[in-house]
């Protein structure tokens, strides 16, 4: 699976292969058909323990996150920091972020890949939902995939566009809508009533 998911990252899915795959984890070819019933099975795993590499990461950051009070650029960019990562010029983590999105696309057309996408997702919103409340934000689980999807929209439009730091349109975006979709929470907001904002929409 490791081997897969390099060659998923280094080449998209055209580069998973029985053969290739057997050949950078060097085994002979019929491990591959051995323990995976199909090519499509391959991938699907493949896309799992990357994705799950990349969860981890992200679950690090979060983990570091103290919980404060956050003002709304301070929140966008740990919010940034879990959804996209860092603009520095790294050739290694840009292809991460393609090869991200990348799979996505691909479970639309791929039903063995959407139920692993669907997994990936809902820890993902989890982990931002954890962002957000260490951020004293109010967490609306229905507003969570519009925030996502701003970013995704941004970052996709960037790549597309070539553009060096695909993290500042996204951070542009966030900026207009952070402080609605997740707004900051009521100093002295007892319980009920806090609970009450979070099933508001």
């Amino acid at each position: 699976m490791a081997a897969a998911a390099e060659l998923l990252l280094e080449g998209g899915f055209d580069a998973v292969r029985h053969r290739s795959v057997a050949s950078r984890a060097d085994l002979p070819l019929a491990s591959t058909t051995y323990y995976f019933e199909s090519l499509e099975d391959l991938i699907a795993r493949a896309v799992e323990f990357s994705g799950a590499i990349e969860l981890d990461a992200m679950r690090r950051r979060v983990g570091e996150v103290s919980h404060r009070r956050r003002g709304t650029e301070a929140t966008v960019e740990l919010v940034l920091d879990v959804l996209v990562g860092p603009d520095d010029g790294d050739l290694d983590a840009r292809g991460q972020l393609i090869a991200r999105y990348e799979r996505s696309v691909a479970s639309a057309r791929h039903p063995e890949l959407r139920e692993v996408q669907l997994r990936l997702r809902t820890q993902l919103e989890e982990l931002l939902a954890d962002v957000l409340r260490r951020s004293d934000r109010v967490v609306r689980p229905e507003q969570l995939r519009r925030l996502v999807a701003v970013v995704d929209g941004a970052v996709v439009a960037a790549l597309i566009e070539g553009h060096p730091e695909p993290r500042r349109p996204a951070r542009a975006g966030l900026l207009e809508m952070i402080d609605i979709v997740a707004p900051p929470v009521v100093p002295n907001m007892m319980p009920s009533q806090a609970e009450r904002v979070r099933q508001l929409d």
